[in-house]
């Protein structure tokens, strides 16, 4: 997978079911402070700021190896979902944000399948975008 990620990238309404609607979006990140401010990013908009969930992961290259971040934001297992993603395209230096707006019908374990969807889609434009050129 590419190493030259783009500082953001944001596709919105990738995936619609029974009313829920999920955007993902990634960035490149070097820190927790990276994160955060790639997060902050994220949520500029107002739309994804009153979102139902905002769920994410992160790998970097750190000074004493790997190091793994994510957060639920109220759908549990959903970072680790994404985290999974990234480890197993074996990415490093990049965040991912999975953003559901939910719908008023529980999906069950769907909503993982759709989060791990989501994760893959935008890892998969990133890649072509970045081998336009």
């Amino acid at each position: 997978m590419s190493s030259n990620w783009p500082q953001y990238l944001l596709l919105e309404q990738v995936i619609s079911d029974r009313g829920s609607r999920y955007s993902v979006g990634l960035g490149a990140v070097k820190s927790e402070e990276d994160v955060k401010a790639l997060l902050k990013t994220h949520t500029s908009k107002k739309k994804y700021r009153t979102a139902t969930h905002n769920t994410w992961a992160a790998r970097i290259n750190g000074e004493n190896g790997v190091e793994e971040m994510k957060s639920d934001d109220g759908e549990s297992g959903a970072g680790g979902v994404i985290l999974n993603v990234l480890e197993g395209e074996q990415v490093l230096d990049l965040a991912v944000i999975v953003t559901r707006w939910y719908g008023g019908k529980h999906l069950g374990s769907d909503r993982f399948r759709h989060v791990k969807n989501a994760a893959h889609m935008v890892l998969k434009e990133a890649n072509e975008g970045s081998s336009d050129g």
